[in-house]
């Protein structure tokens, strides 16, 4: 975008599932209910199960209106969150205001935990698109693989998805991310299979964690393990997507200011951020990164044989 500061607007980014994407994050950074495994964001610091009105809802509105002035070219705008975005207890209430400033669809990506609450079922059905996810069939995989808070039920969540696609009449995204050795094989997808057919969604989507997760054993599933879900779960990969969108950025910016917008949202690939920099020798922005890692900005991660640079993060949790 241009030069305006916003806070809780990004992008356009390109989304794999939606297009060119104005994002919108209601929550602080790393605030969820779940510490996926998987997660690029790292662990979840903000661990919370309760719903809170962290933001003014007319001061998201006003951002957007501010970016959709820009006249960027836009798909869809997409509430997301740097963690999970149905933790903000004003998300009805949003949606309803930027309809009225655009028509716009809106999306909402979610972990789905908490549409097992009748008011937030009720509050994201006013979206045009609802993208949650379910990784896991059992409760011994989902503490596993997404660490949830111990209020959480599994089959409470399952049970919300399905009464959710009663009520809404808009799109109904699932995603599942595989892990390798975690939910790959053929005895737990068939089982996601007859639970996702209970679900009803429109469409189902399978990830793999490209980029680095918040754990390091975490690895990708070999590509026939990814083929045969493919095929077991009649679903759409979107396993290869990491594009990088470099027109949206301001050149106006510093090469630190703009390392670090991105990988508060996602870890960079080493290669990505040289053509960030077209006019800036390879050699000085390598000597920017390690100045940066000196300072305990970002970080230098190996991960499935490539260079990533991530945030440091400050503080950690431990799970169980």
């Amino acid at each position: 975008m241009s030069k305006q500061e916003y806070k809780y607007v990004f992008g356009p980014v390109p989304s794999r599932r939606l297009g060119r994407s104005l994002g919108i994050s209601p929550i602080p950074s790393k605030t969820c209910n779940f510490s996926c495994v998987y997660c690029q964001l790292g662990r979840t610091t903000n661990y919370t199960n309760t719903r809170k009105m962290f933001y003014p809802v007319l001061d998201i509105v006003d951002e957007v209106r501010r970016a959709l002035l820009e006249k960027l070219d836009i798909d869809v705008i997409t509430i997301v969150g740097d963690g999970e975005p149905t933790l903000y207890k004003g998300l009805g209430e949003l949606i309803s205001e930027l309809k009225k400033i655009s028509q716009i669809p809106i999306a909402v990506i979610t972990n789905g935990a908490l549409l097992c609450e009748a008011e937030v079922r009720k509050e994201i059905s006013k979206a045009d698109f609802v993208l949650p996810t379910l990784d896991a069939p059992n409760k011994e995989l989902f503490k596993r693989i997404n660490r949830p808070r111990k209020e959480l039920d599994l089959d409470k969540i399952t049970e919300g998805m399905i009464k959710f696609r009663k009520i809404f009449s808009g799109q109904l995204w699932l995603e599942l991310m595989l892990v390798k050795d975690l939910n790959d094989d053929d005895n737990t997808l068939k089982v996601l299979k007859r639970i996702f057919d209970k679900i009803q969604p429109d469409k189902i989507f399978i990830n793999v964690p490209i980029r680095p997760p918040a754990e390091k054993w975490v690895k990708i599933p070999l590509t026939e393990r990814l083929q045969e879900a493919l095929r077991i779960l009649n679903a759409e990969s979107i396993a290869h997507y990491d594009q990088l969108l470099v027109e949206n950025i301001d050149k106006n910016s510093s090469p630190e200011k703009i390392i670090l917008e991105i990988t508060q949202r996602h870890p960079l690939r080493e290669d990505q951020i040289f053509t960030l920099f077209p006019n800036v020798s390879k050699n000085e922005i390598m000597d920017l990164l390690l100045q940066m890692e000196k300072k305990e900005k970002i970080k230098r991660v190996e991960y499935n044989n490539r260079i990533f640079w991530q945030i440091k993060k400050s503080k950690k949790e431990k799970y169980e």
